[in-house]
């Protein structure tokens, strides 16, 4: 299934465009057109496949030293209890006419509310927003979503039905389902850069904008190959283009690295009153472990070389910015460059100690800054 997209900032550009102001581009730059982009690729490509080598020297290391786990899954049937929590909200779905999708999302507050509109990144779904699904339900119509090919959304096979021009339309044809023409619009990790881009697409939908844990799209792309540490942070977009693949590599061990994600030293959840109780990963492990539930996901990274960068950059309405000061994959600095494409009021709060899990890590603090900047009555707007 396919979808065309009326969206009026078409991302797909020249990929030559990464690299200014760094020593790599001033060479890639000074080559004709046709060899510059296959020095792109092939600087993609090799990555791509220094990626999956590492991969597999630890699938071959795993299937060495316990030959029998490296493959075992635990069945997982039955819905854990904590996604059907009734003060979580409502489970909702709505098929919009583009593309013919169902969408799945949780809705919490009165319905006539000022829209609250929440998107979740990797490999995450509407659950990583519970925390803030309870809380601004007396204010607002919170509506967490699980993005195209995630969770309970259909999910189109084809990794095409991902570019980012497609995931925009979604989001806008949902708010008009919704039967709203704005939001307040919030987006963590890869929903970030998706809220990023319908804020600088279709501008006239967000009263305001607020995102965790990823720059500005522009300051993501030209940063990542200015500087090689980003870029080894950002090692899993490359091995993500590889087929099949890393799909394998999630399952094993029993989902070993979705698990560490959450909860490893280097990766997880730093505060200790909020890391993940069993169930919550359990929830993880359930959405996660469903027959192809992993590609989707997947898919939506398998498109990002062909979309970005952009040709428009500035964002219009009022932006807040939160950043983990121990976020394992994206560093701190690319938050700071963000403020170049703020053209109205731009707050960027670094929270000490926090993860790349903002709003599950520190739930309270990330609240209160979100409320603080709401109610901030420079920017009060009739939603």
């Amino acid at each position: 299934m396919t979808s065309r997209t009326d969206s009026p900032c078409h991302l797909r550009v020249s990929s030559l465009s990464w690299m200014p102001g760094h020593s790599m581009a001033l060479f890639v730059d000074s080559l004709p057109g046709c060899l510059r982009a296959a020095a792109f690729w092939t600087l993609v490509y090799s990555y791509c496949l220094l990626c999956a080598c590492t991969a597999f020297i630890k699938l071959f290391c795993s299937i060495l030293i316990r030959p029998k786990r490296t493959f075992k899954k635990t069945p997982r049937e039955v819905t854990p209890s904590c996604l059907n929590d009734p003060f979580l909200g409502t489970h909702c779905y709505v098929r919009i006419k583009d593309s013919g999708l169902r969408f799945h999302y949780v809705a919490a507050g009165e319905r006539g509310k000022p829209l609250m509109l929440l998107l979740h990144g990797f490999p995450e779904f509407w659950y990583s927003w519970r925390h803030q699904l309870r809380e601004f339900k007396r204010e607002y119509r919170v509506v967490a979503l699980d993005l195209r090919g995630y969770g309970e959304t259909d999910a189109p096979s084809c990794k095409e039905n991902y570019k980012l021009d497609y995931i925009i339309v979604d989001v806008k044809e949902i708010l008009d389902s919704l039967g709203y023409s704005k939001c307040v619009l919030i987006g963590h990790d890869w929903g970030g850069m998706i809220a990023w881009l319908i804020a600088i697409c279709y501008p006239e939908m967000v009263t305001k904008l607020i995102v965790l844990s990823f720059p500005h799209p522009t300051v993501f792309t030209e940063y990542i190959l200015q500087h090689p540490s980003q870029l080894i942070k950002s090692g899993y977009y490359f091995f993500f283009q590889m087929p099949w693949f890393p799909e394998l590599m999630y399952t094993v061990n029993d989902y070993k690295i979705l698990k560490d994600l959450f909860t490893s030293d280097e990766t997880g959840i730093r505060k200790q009153s909020c890391r993940f109780t069993e169930e919550d990963m359990e929830a993880y492990l359930y959405i996660f472990s469903q027959p192809g539930a992993l590609s989707g996901p997947l898919n939506h990274y398998r498109n990002i070389f062909s979309c970005l960068p952009l040709k428009h950059h500035q964002v219009t309405m009022p932006t807040l910015l939160l950043w983990g000061e121990n976020d394992a994959f994206v560093e701190v600095e690319m938050a700071e460059l963000t403020r170049i494409y703020a053209k109205n009021y731009f707050q960027l709060s670094v929270l000490s100690q926090a993860s790349h899990w903002l709003q599950q890590d520190q739930p309270e603090l990330v609240n209160n800054l979100i409320w603080t900047f709401l109610e901030d009555e420079r920017f009060r707007t009739k939603d």
